[in-house]
């Protein structure tokens, strides 16, 4: 796993599979992104059965051959889509081609899986929103910062089991690392991209919604800026906002690329939940400055005491299980459509209205 490029970042925990060999197929579409790594990790560790892979470039589908030796490749779109056993197709497409090709495998009756962020524009998710609703498929989101981060997952059971009472307040900070000389051309281009608070953003806010509870929110403020890139003038290098839930909850998040090359890690993310009994802070990849550094770790204060628990290894990725039971049961355990979608119409309307400050326009 690289912890030096949040691109390339792709998580590996240990196998639980909830199915056997073969009972649910699934295939690979568009790697323009390194997170496809990630989500088919998850996957094949929960037992799915990857059967193919596609992308126009070779070069691509030859690393991603060479990382899942089982996979077949395949010479067409069309020929994963048309393939009856393949049960969902999991992308990393460029931001912008998300919905587009979500839309043709919902029309192929599969669910689809796709990377963050799931759509750039509000029409995209009109067209998405109505796509599900007809084929009555999955239309899921890669929230990677909450869904493949153990000490995410550790803190969400804490809030389920009251630990700190009702969470009124999220603060959220997801410094990344840019490595621009190691980006693709279209991660310069805002209506390729998205904005910064339409991708790395889309982390914050489905956060927010899955630790309070909120099933909608008001952007009150947002503003984005380029302070230091000037060689990539549609870039966005940093971004916040602030969010209210429609059960009184609030949310400040901070993005940004500006993790310096001495950590040791692509960025130090951090979550803060305020509870009406209690906090929590989570330092999801990085404890900054002691003697490991190490991953995973959750500080709890509430009215029993203070917490510190180390728990990388300890807790696993139960989403990508889950996800794989609500397909084959059309469930709603590992996250609801609503609220993929809630997350996602919520960063585009964020983006919409920010404010530029720091640069010319």
């Amino acid at each position: 796993m690289n912890r030096s490029e949040g691109m390339n970042y792709a998580p590996k925990g240990k196998p639980a599979p909830v199915v056997g060999p073969g009972e649910f197929v699934i295939a690979a579409v568009a790697l323009d992104h390194g997170h496809i790594y990630g989500m088919c990790n998850g996957l094949v560790e929960a037992g799915s059965t990857l059967k193919w892979v596609y992308d126009p470039d070779p070069a691509k589908v030859n690393a991603f051959c060479h990382a899942f030796p089982q996979v077949r490749a395949a010479s067409s779109e069309a020929v994963i889509l048309s393939d009856p056993e393949v049960q969902l197709v999991a992308s990393a497409a460029v931001t912008n081609l998300h919905c587009a090709l979500g839309l043709r495998v919902l029309a192929s009756d599969k669910d689809y899986f796709t990377d963050k962020a799931p759509l750039t524009t509000l029409t995209q998710l009109a067209q998405a929103r109505n796509a599900v609703r007809q084929s009555g498929r999955k239309y899921m989101v890669y929230y990677a910062e909450r869904l493949h981060q153990e000490a995410a997952v550790f803190a969400g059971q804490l809030v389920e089991q009251g630990a700190i009472g009702r969470v009124i307040q999220v603060l959220g900070l997801g410094p990344h690392r840019l490595n621009a000389a190691s980006r693709p051309d279209w991660f310069f281009k805002k209506s390729q991209y998205g904005g910064i608070l339409c991708d790395i953003g889309s982390h914050q806010i489905e956060q927010f919604l899955y630790y309070t509870g909120a099933t909608d929110a008001t952007v009150v403020r947002s503003q984005v800026a380029n302070y230091n890139h000037p060689d990539y003038p549609e870039l966005e290098d940093f971004g916040d906002a602030m969010l209210v839930g429609d059960n009184g909850a609030t949310q400040y998040f901070r993005v940004d690329w500006f993790t310096p090359d001495g950590l040791s890690t692509w960025g130090d993310g951090r979550t803060f939940l305020l509870g009406t009994e209690g906090f929590i802070e989570i330092r999801k990849y990085v404890n900054l400055g002691t003697h490991n550094g190490s991953s995973d770790h959750v500080f709890l204060a509430n009215q029993s005491g203070e917490f510190h628990y180390e728990v990388a290894g300890k807790v696993g990725y139960p989403f990508f299980g889950q996800l794989i039971k609500d397909c084959l049961h059309r469930t709603e355990t590992a996250m609801t459509q609503a609220q993929a979608f809630k997350a996602a119409e919520l960063c585009v309307k964020a983006e919409m209205q920010a404010a530029r400050i720091g640069m010319d326009s």
